[in-house]
């Protein structure tokens, strides 16, 4: 007799426990829902991402782009830090240059390019030294090792030259480091 009123009182205990762990579970759902929610309206308010990462691309037609190409510019690379034989980094002594050319890809169509765009040629000596100082700060192992990153960090400077994104793409056709 003693086993089945023990039994009992565990079975009764275990459904109150279900019927507690019940209610808990549907409270905590609600309030973190209302969390989240909020948490979404302050981020929306101050324009922060959570967590996607969107670039917006530019998408130009073929038809809408004009290119202007600066063919073959030489440019002195920045020196290379090497390990001596004491274990220490140095400056090496040895110079690299970096055998260039920049194709600029601009849109047409955007309204900057008809005062810009149109006679690229009489700026183009101000485009060769904005090129010229940025290939300069890369040395031979991380302009080869990333490319990209230079196309990227000239897009940047040539587009605040201009001030404006009617250049939106530069590319290195020719790109001999050596």
């Amino acid at each position: 007799m003693k086993k089945n009123l023990i039994s009992i009182a565990i079975l009764a205990l275990l459904i109150v426990n279900i019927v507690l762990t019940s209610i808990m579970l549907i409270s905590v759902t609600g309030t973190n829902k209302k969390t989240a929610a909020l948490v979404s309206d302050i981020a929306a308010a101050v324009e922060l991402d959570l967590g996607t990462e969107q670039t917006e691309e530019v998408v130009v037609p073929m038809d809408k782009t004009v290119t202007h190409t600066i063919s073959d510019l030489t440019i002195m690379l920045k020196r290379s830090t090497v390990i001596n034989e004491e274990g220490v980094e140095v400056e090496s002594d040895k110079d690299h240059y970096a055998l260039v050319s920049v194709t600029l890809s601009m849109n047409s169509e955007h309204e900057d390019y008809a005062t810009y765009g149109a006679d690229m040629a009489a700026r183009e000596d101000l485009i060769k030294g904005v090129i010229n100082s940025v290939i300069r700060e890369y040395s031979l192992e991380e302009a080869s090792a990333d490319p990209q990153a230079v196309e990227d960090e000239l897009l940047e400077e040539i587009q605040k030259l201009f001030g404006s994104d009617f250049v939106y793409d530069v590319t290195l056709p020719k790109w001999l480091p050596q």
